[in-house]
């Protein structure tokens, strides 16, 4: 981690460069917890339901970065959805997983 010019720190990484610390957690961190909440929800037998505009959001912001996330070797590739699936069948596919 180093520090930006008025001592905001930055993430640095292979893959998307550096990107201030701040802006990394609320567009990597953040997304994270919420997808893996999904994860948690079906492993334990909760409601699995995800907010559909934080979903599209998600889904809108990652599908222009399809071959980084690939590369990055923590995302497997699409699961298979109709295309009449609704956002968060469609999230989960573009992450791996098989809604």
């Amino acid at each position: 981690m180093k520090a930006a010019a008025g001592g905001a720190k930055l993430l640095s990484n292979p893959h998307i460069g550096e990107i201030p610390l701040d802006q990394a957690v609320d567009q990597f961190y953040t997304a994270d917890v919420f997808m893996h909440t999904w994860d948690l929800a079906r492993a334990t037998g909760q409601n699995e339901h995800l907010d559909p505009a934080k979903c599209a959001q998600l889904l809108a912001g990652m599908l222009p970065l399809d071959d980084v996330l690939r590369a990055s070797g923590q995302y497997g590739p699409r699961a298979e959805v109709p295309e009449s699936a609704d956002v968060q069948a469609r999230l989960l596919a573009f992450i791996g997983r098989k809604p």
